[in-house]
């Protein structure tokens, strides 16, 4: 159960840079609620040329063999799954570095035990597949947010922690649940340090998981690029849960 091959990566090199730590702040700023003071303005001896916000695009990374056509439009996608929640907070921007409404950002992951939906059994445990849960997506609101909620992820052979994402404009939602049309503008990996998943791993059910697990340094597809290659800022705690946030930017 893996996806791990130089073939299966993204077709060349793309990073995600704003040019100024101004616009760094701002677009973190539209990721999620903060409780800090705000960020510094910009000096003012900074030229106009390098205060100019310039986003290029998030690294697009493979889709993985686990993908499901149909997945529901939902802000949560536990379906009771057992695990530590993570509340994700993730941004679409253009190039431009302009927010995109109305876009689907639809996410899905491995269960604390390493078992996709629809794929159970991959990973050697036998449990419930309804083929849905961990699986769905939500429409950015005005500022470009879309919020999911979800359990931290778990490990399957050859893979460290990771979940995958989407991003589809255009997309319009069905009496069923679901979504089509549209086109598909994003297709890529969120990856979380190392640290916070240590700790994870070791509460229960994770713990249950004998599969060795693959850090995030060993992984085949996870490049070392930080956010620009998909890596969330991540806070909390194993008691308390966990958010994530990362601006993505897309190709529109």
């Amino acid at each position: 159960m893996t996806d791990t091959s130089d073939a299966a990566r993204s077709v060349g090199r793309r990073t995600v840079l704003v040019a100024t730590g101004t616009t760094a702040a701002a677009l973190a700023v539209g990721a999620a609620v903060s409780t800090e003071a705000p960020a510094a303005v910009a000096a003012p001896d900074l030229k106009p040329a390098a205060a100019a916000a310039v986003c290029s695009l998030t690294e697009e990374m493979t889709e993985g063999p686990y993908y499901l056509d149909g997945a529901l439009v939902r802000s949560n996608i536990t379906e009771g799954k057992p695990g530590i929640t993570l509340a994700l907070a993730l941004t679409v921007v253009n190039s431009a570095c302009t927010v995109i409404p109305n876009a689907l950002v639809e996410v899905w992951h491995a269960d604390a035990l390493g078992e996709y939906s629809g794929y159970v059994g991959a990973n050697g445990h036998n449990e419930t597949d309804d083929g849905t849960f961990l699986r769905g997506g939500v429409l950015t609101n005005s500022s470009g947010v879309a919020n999911i909620t979800t359990i931290y992820p778990g490990w399957y052979r050859g893979r460290c922690i990771h979940i995958h994402v989407k991003v589809h404009t255009g997309v319009t939602l069905t009496s069923d649940g679901s979504f089509t049309g549209g086109s598909t503008v994003h297709t890529g990996q969120l990856f979380i340090n190392e640290t916070i998943t240590t700790a994870v791993a070791k509460v229960s059910p994770y713990s249950t998981n004998t599969v060795t697990r693959t850090t995030l340094a060993q992984d085949g597809i996870y490049d070392d690029g930080g956010a620009s290659s998909g890596l969330l800022t991540v806070t909390g705690s194993t008691s308390a849960g966990y958010t994530g946030t990362l601006t993505l930017g897309v190709s529109s």
